[in-house]
């Protein structure tokens, strides 16, 4: 999809993922900057509203939600000052990079997706008290030529694990073909599963289904209870032969979980697999149909996992993305543990169904802006309150961020962005917003300054990825210097995850060779963009 710079064509993409519970979230627990939306460095403040549709050149409005006699409302801004898209939290694109730089290779380019790596790390945002979101903004100075970044949160409440929740019923679609036999790929799905029934409550339920050449349900639904031992007896006999028919195994999972769909359960297929397809239906269009079908009358929705040094990743990402679903990448047993022991038994509690932001920047203070990442995620500006469009489940206790390169104008001062999500709850259908700020007090600080651990992180992932991908962000360093910044925040927290982070750094710079900062050879003028760069 073509990236586009405010101010030209937009394309209207209509890829709408979702979010299921469960991702791989290698968290730090950092502080962003200060909050003050004013004159300090961010603006925390949250305000929830009834839920508007945003007006139409004609004058019109598209939607559901109806305005209330005398309502007063802001002036809508220039559609070409929003950008809109469907929150995710995949997390596989990062995953599967950091696998194949440590074996030697740089990742496949249409891989990465700048998104993935940034949400691959949870701030600490602020969380609500209610099953709404926390909305966070802040950002500061990257150093070139009046350009910024702006950082978008939004949290969700934990679950609480000895707390009321509703049952899970998880379909898991496991491959058994002969690719799955290379150590790290079978015997971690084994594992994390055998993990992962000791996690699960009484009242959830478990079915297997596996695929080779053909497809064989090994477990009906099952009420966890009494049965963990044979469901752990089910997972341990597991072996590998054969092909890899894909289609063969979601289209019996999707039977499977339909014949044991639970009303008022959260109802899941996890298809765990290296997703490289070579039997039966190879191309994910051929299977779309059917997953989105089944969601759309059961709501049953597709968390992929991938695992092994060759990845599917296109071929899985489509699959979950039809399937309401998200995508993660496991490569080692601590990783497995993270996302079926700490996170999928907490997070099958849903805080919103269809969720979507909306920025609108202020054309008075802000002259160019491009959201990093989500290209495959946009979603049309007037379908921002359109229901009937989908959008991404979140979880309990998800973080989602987008980061956007703002360039603001010269001596400009005031807001310079609103965010604002909407959501449907996951019990009654309504629709809920709510909105929050930044202003141009929020940029004066330097990115690379003290105490924006917590941005820097972020900025960190988010140059990394795009360096990979050959992009050219303004203030982008060179790969050795964002590798020394994520030593001194992992020397500051002491987080094993940041030290890996900056570890697959240096390990791309040394197989990419040695150069110059890229925000330098990008630009032939005051802040503009080179003629083929991926962001123009």
């Amino acid at each position: 999809m073509e990236r586009r710079e405010t101010g030209g064509p937009r394309p209207r993409g209509t890829r709408l993922p979702a979010v299921i519970a469960g991702l791989l979230a290698a968290g730090i627990a950092l502080t962003g900057c200060g909050a003050s939306g004013d004159g300090g460095t961010a603006d925390r403040s949250t305000k929830e509203s009834r839920p508007t549709a945003p007006a139409l050149p004609d004058g019109g409005r598209t939607g559901t939600a109806a305005p209330e006699e005398g309502e007063q409302r802001a002036p809508s801004p220039a559609p070409d000052h929003l950008s809109t898209f469907a929150l995710d939290v995949d997390t596989a694109s990062y995953g599967y990079a950091r696998r194949a730089l440590a074996e030697g290779r740089l990742p496949d380019l249409a891989t990465v997706r700048p998104e993935e790596f940034v949400n691959s790390f949870r701030p600490d945002y602020e969380r609500p008290a209610d099953d709404g979101f926390g909305v966070t903004l802040d950002g500061a100075r990257t150093g070139r030529d009046g350009w910024s970044l702006v950082r978008v949160g939004l949290a969700t409440r934990g679950a609480d694990r000895s707390g009321e929740r509703p049952p899970a019923a998880l379909t898991f679609v496991v491959d058994v073909s002969g690719s799955m036999d290379e150590p790290g790929r079978l015997d971690l799905v084994k594992e994390s599963l055998g993990l992962l029934v000791g996690e699960l409550r009484d009242d959830d339920s478990i079915a297997l289904v596996t695929f080779s050449s053909e497809a064989e349900t090994r477990l009906p639904m099952t009420r966890v209870g009494e049965a963990r031992n044979r469901i752990r007896e089910v997972v341990d006999s597991l072996g590998t032969s054969a092909s890899t028919n894909v289609e063969a195994g979601v289209r019996t999972g999707y039977d499977v979980a339909v014949e044991g769909h639970r009303r008022g359960a959260t109802n899941r297929v996890v298809l765990l697999s290296d997703a490289l397809a070579n039997t039966g239906a190879t191309e994910a269009e051929t299977i779309l149909a059917r997953i989105e079908e089944e969601r759309r009358e059961y709501g049953i929705t597709l968390f992929g996992v991938g695992v092994g040094s060759e990845f599917g990743d296109a071929f899985m990402e489509k699959l979950a993305d039809r399937g309401d679903g998200q995508t993660t990448y496991v490569a080692n047993a601590a990783q497995a543990r993270k996302v079926f022991v700490d996170q999928l038994p907490a997070h099958v509690e849903l805080r919103a169904r269809d969720a979507r932001a909306q920025v609108a920047f202020d054309r008075r203070t802000v002259e160019k802006f491009r959201l990093i990442g989500y290209e495959n995620r946009e979603v049309a500006d007037e379908d921002f309150r359109n229901d009937r469009v989908d959008g991404g489940e979140i979880g309990a206790g998800h973080t989602v961020t987008a980061l956007y390169a703002v360039r603001t104008r010269p001596g400009a001062t005031g807001t310079v962005a609103t965010a604002t999500v909407r959501w449907l709850d996951p019990a009654t259908r309504a629709p809920r917003e709510r909105s929050g700020t930044v202003a141009t007090g929020a940029l004066t600080a330097d990115l690379w300054g003290g105490g924006h651990d917590s941005l820097q992180l972020t900025a960190i992932a988010a140059y990394f990825a795009d360096t990979l991908r050959g992009g050219a962000l303004p203030g982008t360093p060179a790969l050795g210097t964002l590798a020394r910044h994520a030593d001194a925040i992992a020397g500051r927290s002491g987080s094993a995850v940041v030290r890996e982070l900056a570890e697959s750094v240096r390990r791309a710079e040394t197989l990419r060779g040695p150069a110059d900062d890229p925000s330098e050879p990008a630009r032939t003028g005051e802040g503009e963009l080179r003629s083929g760069d991926p962001y123009s």
